[in-house]
């Protein structure tokens, strides 16, 4: 793969570099891919060739970026929920949810914690509304942890494409 030569890795670093930045993008929507730190990691895979030097600062700015939109992925959903006045069965139920979704493809991925929270919410003895409330919740949440990777791990690959033009 990738071998240190004279301090620096090869040009076909750049193209796997390239691969990880695409592959963190398509993350973004299928969640068993870690999205931002696989786009991180292609950022620092073309920060050691020789075509491309980022700042250190910079790399430290992207990396607490990095950190915080993975804390941010697994409570960001739990968080919205409970906002929305859910309990822990709606947690439960959107995690489930989105578990189950996964073998749905993207409408799975988007409508699984939604189902999983309000069907828990009744399973719970909730009332309707307040389980779609927390269903709303949980969507919202979802929406809003996927928009905010999808404009990271972008921002990432302008700035690949931008450090080799």
């Amino acid at each position: 793969m990738c071998y240190i030569f004279h301090g620096y890795l090869p040009y076909h670093c750049v193209i796997v570099a390239g691969i990880l930045l695409i592959v963190g993008l398509v993350g973004c929507i299928v969640p068993v891919i870690p999205s931002v730190p696989l786009s991180y990691l292609g950022l620092m895979l073309l920060y050691f060739t020789d075509r491309v030097q980022f700042s250190t600062r910079f790399l430290l700015i992207w990396l607490g970026i990095v950190v915080v939109l993975q804390v941010l992925d697994y409570v960001m959903p739990s968080v919205s929920t409970r906002l929305t006045g859910g309990s822990k069965w709606g947690v439960w139920g959107s995690v489930i949810g989105l578990v189950t979704g996964l073998f749905f493809g993207v409408w799975g991925i988007v409508i699984g914690p939604f189902a999983g929270a309000v069907l828990f919410e009744l399973l719970a003895g909730k009332e309707a509304w307040t389980a779609i409330k927390s269903g709303i919740g949980t969507f919202v949440g979802t929406i809003l942890d996927t928009i905010l990777k999808l404009i990271c791990c972008g921002m990432m690959i302008y700035y690949y494409i931008d450090a080799l033009t």
